[in-house]
């Protein structure tokens, strides 16, 4: 990921810190695939692992927050290089989020379990939205492993699948709690699951913005895509 430096010690650590991302990355990939999976077969099992997992996910953002701050405070890095640093920091952090967001998936399966909620609700449609999730998430750390600012491109674009999923998805939890008021409950419980997945989708699209900012140094949060796609140019 980093480009060389005078000092091969700084490509040591940048390229060490670098790999703590990815590996922190597959991990919180592999809570959503066992999320996903405790949805699809309404496994409290699977979902106890998801939440197991959670302390291994915090642990290794505050280890990974203790090497940033040792290498900003010895290296004393300037221009692209903070970029850089800032960009992991914060990739860390919203990693850590999406793990959140897997284990809230895996508490709201095991109520929905637990409550005796009718299978007949549209799961289904969620599970379709919840693997573009995992999927974009998945892009988003490739593109951020190589700093592929056309692949963020992409990736800024493919979010607003997961949001018309999601609001597709909401309308028919309406229908559903209009046609029968005992469809309720479950059906705030696949809405808040819904939601989780939804955010998953935002936290991927955050990283592609972080790439963004580290190869053209400026801020695209909150930008139009036909601002987004002239900063890349």
């Amino acid at each position: 990921m980093p480009d060389k430096h005078l000092s091969t010690q700084f490509d040591s650590e940048l390229t060490s810190v670098s790999s703590q991302v990815m590996e922190l990355g597959g991990l919180v990939e592999s809570q959503i695939r066992q999320a996903i999976y405790a949805l699809s077969q309404f496994s409290v099992e699977v979902a106890d692992e998801v939440t197991a997992r959670e302390a291994r996910v915090n642990a290794m953002e505050l280890e990974i927050d203790r090497d940033l701050s040792s290498i900003i405070a010895r290296r004393q890095p300037t221009a692209r290089d903070l970029r850089l640093l800032i960009a992991i920091s914060k990739t860390t952090a919203n990693l850590e989020r999406v793990g959140d967001e897997a284990e809230k998936i895996a508490r709201m399966v095991r109520s929905i379990i637990h409550s005796g909620a009718p299978r007949s609700l549209p799961s289904l449609e969620l599970r379709v939205a919840a693997d573009l999730a995992s999927g974009l998430l998945n892009k988003a750390l490739d593109a951020f492993a190589r700093l592929d600012v056309n692949a963020a491109v992409s990736i800024l674009k493919e979010d607003d699948l997961i949001d018309a999923e999601f609001d597709g998805f909401v309308r028919k939890l309406v229908t559903y709690m209009m046609e029968d008021p005992r469809m309720i409950s479950p059906s705030l419980d696949l809405l808040f699951l819904a939601k989780a997945i939804e955010r998953i989708g935002d936290h991927s699209k955050n990283i592609a913005e972080f790439i963004i900012y580290v190869v053209k140094g400026e801020d695209v949060r909150h930008s139009t895509m036909e601002k987004i796609e002239s900063v890349v140019k």
